[in-house]
């Protein structure tokens, strides 16, 4: 009998885990998350700390942040120990397991992955139970972030993009009475220099959990390394600490300037045009003339990221004419002799592109067409939604057409034997009005289409509110609506 019982406890588990209703429990984790974020509004900072506690010590929140980290892209990842959850009891038991009093960070496994200018960035791998105790913690910190955050902070946010960040630049650069002066801003190792010091003091959670997480250290080469400062880069919660570091910033140009913000977020007193737009620790400042960027904006941004024990780094951090043009997160911003602000996919975003199809292109040499297009279309359909946002008709067109002279380039060398009909025959076909359209058959005899980036429609982005808070249900109808731009 005892055996029986034995056999049956993982089937139980995996029946609870299966059978668990996520609404209810978004519904009650949301629930004291609105209610975090209001007693932050108000100033009370005793009941913010009490609802968070009660969020990380609820079984809802517990499950959530399990959930959350056994389904991203980093669940076959597995930290120093080796452990990965994968079954429905496992992820039940893991839960169950998310205690305060027992809990211990591991140190992190240290990986390396390449930068465009060939550089190596080091992430921190954490391990599944870490992963999870940062997910319950971002849980209870997330509304907080939203709430103080600047209103032109648009990365590791809820319902804002870099579309967002990109938008703004526009409304900011086009008009004729406009700024013509950016300051190019790049934060140098954001992530690896944050002071530890400045994260215990200010960052509104549970001081002894986030002490564990930022001195765990890291393990590389099966050496242990301590960590003496920064939020390792792979962790889950890390992005939000890095947003929540620099919120503040526009605040102190603000008030250096006198500039005062309406509750329709216009900004009054604004002499010198000055606008601040940031995405994670990329950002760029608006002014109507250089010397402003070069002896009044720029010393007051170093002072206040050495608080942080940050510093701008000095061969990414630039002043520009918008005539010139600047690069920001991969798109091109330029105003034209014509007196016509337009940006457009940056020479360096288009280049990787196709690179990176030639590449799949030459990879697949031997392989089926259906193969190959299974293979190219998650990059051409990424990277055409990215950039459909901004004026890249004329991009899209030359890209197909590099992508189908790849593509009959391929054909040709595998038939080099036969003439131009019979390989068009092969791999081209005719739907409706849309000729030359490349297909390939699997052995099922399921057809695949190359998606081109022509078939992409391009569409002006409409930017978000500032003052819009996804966790202050006064605004949830807004955000049903941008659901339909």
């Amino acid at each position: 009998m005892k055996s029986d019982q034995k056999d049956c406890a993982p089937e139980t588990s995996a029946i609870h885990w299966m059978s668990i209703d996520w609404k209810q429990v978004k519904g009650r984790v949301r629930s004291l998350q609105l209610r975090i974020a209001k007693a932050t509004m108000e100033g009370r900072h005793n009941k913010v700390k009490a609802l968070q506690w009660l969020l990380t010590h609820s079984l809802d929140a517990k499950l959530l942040a399990v959930k959350r980290v056994t389904e991203n892209s980093g669940k076959i990842t597995p930290g120093v120990d080796g452990v990965l959850w994968k079954n429905p009891n496992q992820k039940l038991q893991a839960a169950l397991s998310l205690v305060r009093k027992n809990y211990q960070a591991l140190p992190l496994r240290r990986l390396y992955i390449l930068k465009k200018n060939g550089k190596k960035r080091p992430l921190g791998i954490p391990t599944m139970k870490d992963r999870a105790y940062q997910a319950l913690h971002l849980l209870a910190l997330e509304p907080i972030s939203e709430t103080l955050a600047d209103k032109g902070s648009y990365g590791f946010r809820q319902k804002r993009s870099c579309h967002d960040a990109i938008e703004r630049c526009y409304i900011h650069l086009s008009r004729n009475d406009s700024a013509t002066w950016v300051l190019e801003g790049d934060i140098k190792g954001c992530f690896d220099h944050i002071n530890h010091h400045w994260l215990m003091q200010n960052i509104p959670m549970d001081k002894k959990i986030l002490h564990q997480w930022l001195n765990a250290g890291f393990i590389e080469n099966k050496q242990l390394f301590p960590t003496t400062e920064g939020t390792p880069q792979g962790g889950i919660i890390s992005p939000t600490l890095a947003n929540m570091t620099l919120d503040g910033l526009e605040a102190a140009i603000d008030k250096a300037f006198g500039i005062t913000i309406r509750p329709d977020g216009c900004r009054k007193h604004n002499h010198h045009k000055l606008h601040f737009i940031r995405y994670a620790d990329d950002f760029i400042v608006t002014a109507s003339n250089r010397e402003i960027l070069e002896n009044k904006v720029k010393p007051i941004i170093e002072e206040f990221l050495s608080t942080r024990g940050l510093q701008l780094s000095q061969e990414k951090t630039k002043i520009t004419h918008v005539t010139e043009g600047f690069d920001f997160l991969g798109q091109n911003i330029r105003m034209y002799s014509h007196g016509k602000l337009l940006i457009r996919p940056s020479k360096s975003s288009i280049l990787s592109v196709k690179q990176k199809l030639k590449d799949i292109v030459v990879k697949h040499r031997g392989s089926q067409a259906a193969v190959l297009i299974r293979n190219l279309n998650p990059v051409i359909t990424g990277w055409a939604n990215y950039h459909k946002r901004v004026c890249s008709k004329r991009t899209f067109y030359k890209l197909d057409r590099i992508v189908w002279r790849n593509i009959w380039n391929w054909a040709r060398l595998r038939h080099n034997n036969l003439g131009y009909r019979k390989i068009a025959s092969l791999y081209f076909m005719s739907i409706g009005n849309r000729k030359w359209q490349f297909f390939g058959e699997f052995n099922d005899a399921k057809i695949i289409l190359l998606r081109m980036f022509g078939y992409f429609h391009i569409k002006r982005h409409r930017l978000i509110n500032g003052n819009a808070n996804p966790f202050n249900s006064k605004w949830d109808q807004y955000f049903s609506r941008r659901l339909c731009f």
